[in-house]
């Protein structure tokens, strides 16, 4: 995620982290190349009866400017649904942890409680983004619990499986009344629910089609506008040209990565962060040291 202070409108002009033209520049160069070549061989292709004008691009340039505003729209209620479960997450976990210190007075049992609940947000976390979260589970996972933990294939939900046990174990020992079980039990649902709706998010992209033809129309009406536009615009043709290729190679660029919001690029949910700040809270909860927070880089990222 890009996290910026506050700039003054000119100066946003310039500014090159946290935007997508790095990523759409060897694009713009190819657009600026098409240019050139249009404009140097203009007069050979203008002899041949070769002649495009600027009217069916005007009305494909309306059409794609819609298909875009409805792909980026899709990507974006994707990244805002992401965002809504962790949120959700956060407040499931801080509900959880409040409960059970409420009625328990065994430190040691509210520790490992706490423990689980951090694993479970940092190896939703791993899963989402398909990286290795051994170092954390050895970290953060009781010693009770490691092994079962580290040896399942969907470590998340065995996290989960972990906490109905602890709860079970109370509740029989008689430390937690049938109707706080209930609510505590509740909780846990909502938790299941969060990691269901992230597996929900993460293994259904949109239509790979729908993207296709879009992906293909954009490209195409880029590499021919400069053959439209040099009749009118002659030297002027690279520079506009280029321009009208940036709006619709960036909206492209960013819906691409909003489309998955749990990935490691710059415009994607910064879930480290997001587990940095769980972990902080819960531990001052219990009242132990957290961990230090995370803040963006020198680039302005926050991951």
């Amino acid at each position: 995620m890009i996290v910026r202070p506050y700039q003054h409108w000119f100066l946003r002009l310039f500014v090159w982290h946290g935007s997508v033209l790095a990523d759409i520049l060897l694009r713009l160069s190819l657009n600026l190349a098409m240019s050139a070549i249009a404009v140097i061989y203009y007069h050979w292709y203008e002899g041949m009866g070769l002649h495009l004008t600027t009217a069916p691009f005007s009305l494909l340039g309306i059409a794609i400017a819609i298909f875009l505003g409805f792909r980026n729209n899709a990507s974006y209620a994707r990244y805002t649904e992401a965002r809504q479960l962790w949120g959700s997450l956060l407040i499931t976990q801080r509900s959880l942890l409040r409960q059970v210190k409420s009625v328990l007075s065994d430190e040691q049992q509210i520790h490992q409680f706490s423990r689980l609940l951090i694993a479970f947000a940092w190896s939703l976390k791993h899963q989402l983004r398909r990286t290795d979260g051994r170092k954390d589970f050895r970290r953060l996972v009781p010693e009770r619990y490691l092994s079962q933990v580290e040896n399942s294939p969907q470590p998340t939900n065995r996290l989960l499986l972990c906490m109905g046990d602890w709860l079970g174990e109370q509740r029989r020992a008689g430390h937690i009344s049938d109707v706080l079980y209930s609510s505590i039990d509740a909780n846990l649902n909502r938790l299941s629910d969060v990691l269901g709706g992230c597996d929900r998010i993460a293994n259904t992209p949109i239509p790979f089609a729908y993207t296709l033809i879009l992906h293909r129309t954009v490209y195409l009406f880029c590499t021919l506008l400069p053959f439209a536009l040099v009749n009118d615009l002659h030297y002027l043709t690279p520079l506009v040209s280029v321009f009208i290729s940036y709006t619709f190679l960036s909206l492209e660029s960013l819906a691409e990565e909003l489309e998955e919001p749990f990935g490691s690029s710059p415009n994607d949910l910064p879930l480290n962060a997001l587990c940095n700040g769980i972990e902080i809270i819960l531990c001052e909860m219990i009242d132990q040291p957290g961990p230090p927070k995370m803040h963006p880089d020198a680039n302005y990222i926050l991951t």
